[in-house]
């Protein structure tokens, strides 16, 4: 299958889709197939990735994992020779197979820019889009003396650098700097010592055949359109597309396997990011909505954003459930991770659970007390991992905004965040700690009380973690993936209700009305109370609701609004306990706000 021509796909003629996402880990395979004239996912298989030894090919891991689905769906999907059979006919084969990775630790980048703040942000913005994890940032304005720079980018071997700097036609010499900068330092590659390093250019295009002339043969140079062409606009997808080829073109051609497995593939292997940033562009386009999705691991938790059409995504990579899991309990502090547990626990104790942890990762909590503190963890790792977004997705920085009269103080001259909660329409969790939560209530609670929605907010969990397969899926077959994305994907949890503002406890901050669905309520909500309305999955219901001044539903302080909601495995969640939320200081008070919320939901046993 190695040597199979690419042929044209007929998306018309396509019946049976296999495809698969190779972790660090584990291979993770689903088969995706027409039922009724719509594409369902219908079976899913795993197996070991066997990137490292002994196996020392990605291929064996992929077999293994289709095998295992092949043998749930009753289809066989190898040949006696361990090749994918093509195309689907009587009951065997698939007729395209797609696959994303992240095996070998993803796609590793360095990026550099002149002022790290604009055209080094707008670097990292594109190398974080395009799936990467971003090692450092190389900046003529970061503080490091060049000897230190050099010996930086020595040290750090990444897959490949992406050099960004000065706007078109203008600074000449500081992009040139940047390249001065790197070849002396050799760079080399981290996977095979045969090959040179990729370098992407994304800058000035006044200073390309400098930056050719200042780079020897140590580097492999591409050069692409500007990052950032003029001061108030981006251009990223270039340098994108770029990395997505060279990603495949050096860092795939170099690991155990790939070029077998590059073979098979009926699109080209995306990072699985990448893929799932891809995913969630296209379901925001395609609803015409702002959404949010964040994946959260033992080592790592990557936060992705579409509003008004602008993608984002970030890497927190110091915050995880596992490996990470003491660094979380370090930045967020131990009081702030317990103040969402409603009783004492001996902070020795504590301890000690975290270090059992990050030696014993695979291990799941086994006694409830131990489930409510990981959730409590987790909550601040989502909550940290989310203001580090909010951070990043930010206006474009040096760009002079239009202020008012009440800005007139100001100093900000752009960069202001563009993450805005009362404009988010969908929140979608995944990530073990979310998707393999015992019931559904707790994974609902966890996204509310870390990303604290405002207004009206759908909320939704990867059922397995397919949303990589869908996004490499959405290259070649967008129908497929869209469908299968919102029947078989995601699991609705239901819709929170909840207004920014913040008011004294037991004062009133919204009346609300709602019908639909079987439905037929009205009533009013105290600050500081919340409340669960059952609402089933495929249900809608109208709901209006009055904020009462001082508090903000999406059309001004005190003003009404109208909308459709949609039910969930949870239902409707009212929540009145203030954005931004802020849990009683007072001990006992604390405990009984933590025991109120925990009741309304029914998160745990009694």
């Amino acid at each position: 299958m190695a040597d199979r021509e690419a042929r044209p796909i007929d998306p018309e003629q396509i019946n049976v889709i296999l495809a698969t996402d190779c972790g660090s880990t584990t291979t993770k395979a689903i088969l995706i197939e027409k039922v009724d004239g719509h594409y369902r996912q219908t079976f899913r298989g795993e197996a070991p990735t066997t990137v490292e030894e002994p196996a020392a090919d990605v291929t064996v891991g992929v077999i293994n994992a289709a095998t295992e689905v092949g043998e749930l769906a009753g289809r066989r999907l190898v040949d006696d020779d361990g090749n994918l059979i093509r195309p689907a006919r009587d009951g065997e084969g698939c007729d395209i197979y797609i696959s994303t990775s992240s095996a070998g630790g993803g796609l590793q980048m360095m990026v550099a820019g002149v002022v790290r703040e604009m055209s080094a942000a707008s670097a990292r913005r594109a190398a974080l889009g395009a799936g990467a994890i971003v090692m450092d940032t190389i900046a003529s304005n970061d503080r490091r003396l060049p000897h230190e720079q050099i010996q930086r980018i020595r040290d750090l071997r990444p897959d490949m650098i992406l050099v960004s700097g000065g706007t078109d036609g203008g600074n000449e010499a500081k992009p040139v700097a940047i390249a001065e900068l790197i070849a002396p330092a050799k760079p080399q590659p981290r996977f095979g010592s045969s090959f040179r390093m990729p370098l992407i250019y994304a800058g000035n295009t006044e200073v390309q055949d400098r930056i050719h002339q200042v780079l020897d043969d140590s580097v492999e140079l591409t050069v692409v359109d500007n990052v950032r062409p003029v001061l108030e606009r981006e251009n990223l997808g270039p340098a994108r597309d770029a990395i997505h080829d060279l990603f495949l073109e050096h860092v795939m051609a170099h690991a155990p396997g790939y070029d077998r497995l590059m073979g098979w593939t009926d699109a080209p292997i995306m990072p699985t990011p990448g893929a799932v940033g891809n995913i969630l562009q296209r379901i925001a386009k395609t609803g015409g909505i702002n959404a949010v999705g964040v994946d959260i691991g033992g080592a790592t938790t990557d936060v992705f954003s579409v509003f008004d059409g602008t993608f984002n995504r970030t890497v927190s990579a110091n915050l995880g459930m596992s490996y990470s899991i003491s660094n979380v309990c370090a930045e967020a502090t131990l009081p702030f991770v317990m103040r969402w547990v409603p009783f004492g626990m001996n902070e020795r104790e504590l301890r000690n659970r975290v270090k059992n942890k990050m030696i014993r990762p695979t291990t799941i909590p086994q006694t409830l007390e131990s489930l409510i503190f990981e959730q409590a963890v987790a909550r601040e790792a989502l909550r940290l991992a989310y203001i580090q977004h909010r951070e990043f997705a930010t206006t474009l920085k040096g760009v002079q905004q239009q202020r008012t009269v009440g800005d007139t103080f100001s100093q900000q001259s752009g960069g202001q965040s563009i993450v805005d909660n009362l404009k988010l329409d969908l929140l979608v969790g995944s990530g073990g700690v979310l998707s393999h939560a015992p019931r559904m209530q707790q994974t609902a609670a966890m996204l509310i009380d870390a990303f604290e929605p405002e207004g009206f907010t759908t909320l939704a969990k990867d059922s397995i973690f397919m949303m990589p397969h869908l996004g490499v899926l959405a290259e070649v077959h967008e129908r497929a993936a869209i469908e299968v994305f919102e029947r078989d994907c995601l699991v609705y949890l239901g819709t929170c209700v909840s207004p920014r503002g913040q008011g004294r406890a037991g004062r009133l901050c919204f009346r609300y009305e709602i019908s639909g669905g079987g439905l037929s309520e009205t009533g009013e909500l105290l600050v500081g109370e919340t409340r669960l309305f059952p609402l089933a999955d495929g249900e809608r219901a109208t709901m209006k609701v009055e904020p009462a001044r001082g508090f903000d539903m999406g059309n001004g302080s005190g003003r009404t609004v109208e909308r459709e909601v949609r039910g969930g495995t949870v239902g409707l969640v009212l929540d009145a306990r203030g954005r931004p939320l802020v849990l009683p200081e007072n001990e006992e008070e604390r405990r009984q706000a933590m025991t109120g919320w925990i009741s309304t939901l029914g998160l745990y046993p009694g």
